[in-house]
């Protein structure tokens, strides 16, 4: 079921000049989230990474539209200040759809996740966003656990609301594929049943966030940007009304091994079960502690797939 655009939302939005004249233009925009800012990476590395990301949007022929939430509004496209204070304020709220309305009537500073990203895009009329990985099925969000008491937990059905957002709203996501701290497989069946195309871009694998592979076949695999191309504009164009999830491997020499990307993540799943740390704390303070067991290794591999990711959806945007 196509998601149709409120026109309360588009009332909400403050569009940057730049990038409301290149819409108006027809030039391509990408949007891109301001939770990696917020959330994702340490300062000054946050900063830094999303001034990259924008200038890789750029460099590719398109123009950069970061989201975020202040003063009540939806503002799509950040100015310097914006960025910084994103960047560096000590409380930033994490604004995902369901939290969306409670951010904006609250009037806090907030960093947009995927989802609401993806419903501001949508709203302002731009059809390319790029990220770094899509939430998904967190591990044994299905099952029955048992407690170190020996009492039986219920599934947390702890599932990102990531993957309804792709299925409900026509927006085209370029990322390194679901964040490989998630039970991948999982993702990729919520995401079949909910009618969401993803497709793998130059590997017949899916990409596995912070590695080349994740081990796991795509669904779909083209080979490169025309062929991208070709699909999303014949899915935009059948009006389907899903989303289409583009998984760009991060480059080669930025990888993290397959290997020690996978004994790190259980390792530090394992750490979180240990400390509590669950719901919407989990992603981050994860991907925080792999960091750590990675010498950094594992953060570098996420800096270059950011920016990787925005300089395809740039290449796409133009190219659709």
């Amino acid at each position: 079921m196509q998601q149709p655009t409120a026109p309360g939302i588009r009332e909400r939005l403050v569009i940057a000049p730049e990038v409301a004249e290149a819409l108006r233009a027809g030039r391509p925009v990408v949007a891109l989230e301001s939770t990696l800012i917020s959330h994702g990476l340490p300062y000054p590395r946050n900063l830094e990474v999303a001034g990259a990301a924008e200038a890789a949007v750029r460099e590719s022929g398109a123009v950069p539209a970061t989201v975020a939430i202040r003063g009540g509004r939806i503002l799509v496209g950040l100015d310097a200040p914006t960025l910084v204070e994103l960047a560096t304020a000590a409380d930033v709220r994490k604004v995902a759809r369901p939290t969306l309305a409670g951010a904006l009537a609250a009037g806090v500073l907030g960093a947009t996740t995927v989802s609401a990203t993806m419903l501001a895009a949508n709203a302002a009329g731009i059809r390319v966003f790029a990220t770094g990985g899509i939430g998904g099925v967190h591990p044994g969000a299905f099952e029955t656990a048992t407690a170190p008491d020996g009492s039986r937990r219920p599934p947390s059905l702890d599932v990102s609301v990531d993957l309804q957002e792709l299925a409900m709203t026509p927006v085209v996501v370029v990322c390194a594929g679901p964040k490989a701290i998630l039970d991948v497989a999982a993702t990729l069946e919520v995401l079949e049943t909910h009618g969401v195309p993803v497709v793998a871009v130059g590997t017949d694998e899916l990409p596995g966030f912070f590695s080349c592979s994740s081990g796991i076949t795509a669904p779909q695999h083209v080979d490169g940007l025309a062929a991208a191309a070709d699909l999303v504009r014949t899915h935009l164009a059948l009006g389907l009304g899903s989303g289409v999830l583009l998984c760009v491997p991060v480059p080669t020499a930025d990888e993290l091994p397959r290997a020690d990307a996978v004994a790190a993540i259980r390792r530090a799943t394992a750490d979180a079960a240990q400390a509590g740390i669950h719901g919407p704390a989990l992603t981050p303070w994860v991907l925080q502690r792999v960091a750590e067991l990675t010498d950094g290794r594992s953060l570098r591999a996420n800096t270059a797939l950011i920016i990787n990711d925005a300089r395809f959806a740039g290449r796409l945007a133009a190219a659709i």
